[in-house]
């Protein structure tokens, strides 16, 4: 009964749904494309029985890439699909793997729409990174029979407690999962708690934690050092949100005091924030210099990457990375890119949706945790400035905790082989 609700909820809405996407499309116009997709029309047909991962957006995409690489690399005659819900998805999809695998966008959650698409598509098994879960899209896997794995999950205790309030359509949802495969035996207990069979559950440890170095990428950072002063400081902002960006720029002043040649780097989370961030730093009178016009120079006081997909190439020419999203209330981001890449690692106290993987880098020695309150951000960003040898010490034991937690990927490309037999 409760599904039902929420579908005639959802269909009342889903005029609001696609202004939505016309009104996003203001901003970046991928939002309006490919509008037949998000109603179940397919632009592919690929063979039955291929593996489906849906990834939400750039972040679940970083995190399917080592798995759609070593599944395909072990399997190479599998189809495999990748659907995502946003353009920047879609793009690093095309970005990382090209024409070798299928790329669709993620249908509205209606069934009329889940009938078209699951005839056409006919997977083998759909893989949903972390926790994207949608009522209709599993009772239409259910009536299809398509098992239904969840991926590198993740529930965080606020999010638990989001789901409870909705039992009577999370329960159902659980039940249809064929696997829970989960980053921490933690979460895997609040998924318990919600109602997932303990047969059911799996830890496999991240993904996250299997990244690959791209070759080459600390000599491409040195390089970048060399242009823009290779005996500069440099602290970076990593996946900066609405706020944050704002808040470093008003104490770069005070931590050139201390820190006079230091170069902020600032790292939008989305692209429809480059202009907002260099304005903000016109805004303050402060020497500005845009990735896609250009590199920094020794002048440069803040270079603003307005670019996709050279995250870890940026960060590899940082001595200081503070993840963004932490600041505010966002969650946080990835912590363990900067860590692999052996840099010092810092994260504000919003960090709920990697909890489990910061704690485990702090324990470390690898990542500290700093303030949302200026002030007190500013004396800890001052003392890790000024502290070469700690900041050094951090990124070496980051690399030791990546290698020390590689392996998930391997585990669940073989049990996504187990479900699809072969």
């Amino acid at each position: 009964m409760a599904r039902v609700l929420y579908t005639f909820v959802y269909a009342l809405l889903l005029p609001v749904f696609v202004a939505r996407l016309w009104w996003r499309g203001r901003v970046n116009p991928g939002y309006r494309k490919r509008l037949g997709e998000r109603f179940g029309r397919l632009p592919h047909r690929p063979r039955a029985n291929g593996l489906w991962i849906h990834a939400v957006s750039v972040g679940e995409t970083l995190a399917a890439a080592p798995l759609v690489k070593n599944f395909r690399q072990r399997y190479p005659d599998v189809p495999v699909m990748v659907t995502t819900t946003t353009p920047t998805g879609s793009e690093q999809v095309q970005r990382l793997f090209g024409a070798s695998v299928f790329h669709m966008y993620l249908p509205y959650d209606l069934p009329v729409f889940w009938r078209r698409f699951l005839r056409r598509l006919n997977p083998g098994l759909l893989v949903v990174m972390e926790t994207e879960l949608w009522p209709n899209l599993l009772a239409a896997c259910e009536q299809h029979n398509i098992p239904v794995m969840l991926a590198n999950a993740r529930l965080s205790e606020k999010s638990a407690r989001g789901y409870e309030k909705f039992q009577a359509l999370t329960g159902p949802m659980l039940q249809r999962l064929s696997l829970v495969a989960v980053q921490n035996a933690v979460d895997g207990q609040r998924f318990i708690d919600l109602g997932l069979p303990q047969e059911r559950l799996e830890v496999t440890g991240s993904v996250k934690f299997d990244m690959q170095i791209p070759a080459g990428i600390h000599d491409s950072g040195q390089l970048l050092r060399r242009q823009w002063g290779e005996q500069r400081p440099v602290l970076a902002l990593a996946s900066g949100h609405a706020g944050e960006d704002e808040m470093l720029l008003d104490l770069l002043p005070q931590l050139q005091q201390s820190c006079p040649e230091l170069l902020l780097l600032l790292i939008p989370r989305h692209p429809e924030r480059f202009d907002v961030v260099a304005n903000a730093v016109r805004s303050r009178g402060l020497k500005l210099q845009r990735r896609s016009t250009g590199t920094a120079s020794t002048e440069t006081q803040v270079y603003v990457a307005d670019c996709m997909g050279e995250m870890l190439l940026l960060l590899a020419a940082a001595d200081l990375v503070l993840v963004g999203g932490s600041l505010v209330p966002s969650g946080g981001h990835n912590p363990i890119e900067p860590a692999a890449l052996g840099k010092a690692t810092l994260i504000g106290p919003h960090y709920f949706n990697f909890a489990a993987i910061v704690d485990k880098l702090e324990s470390k020695g690898a990542l500290a945790k700093v303030s949302d309150q200026p002030a007190r951000l500013q004396e800890q960003l001052q003392a890790l400035l000024a502290a070469d040898d700690q900041r050094r010490e951090m990124g070496q034991h980051g690399q030791q905790v990546v290698e020390e937690n590689r392996g998930a990927v391997g585990r669940l490309t073989e049990l996504c082989a187990g479900y699809l037999k072969i």
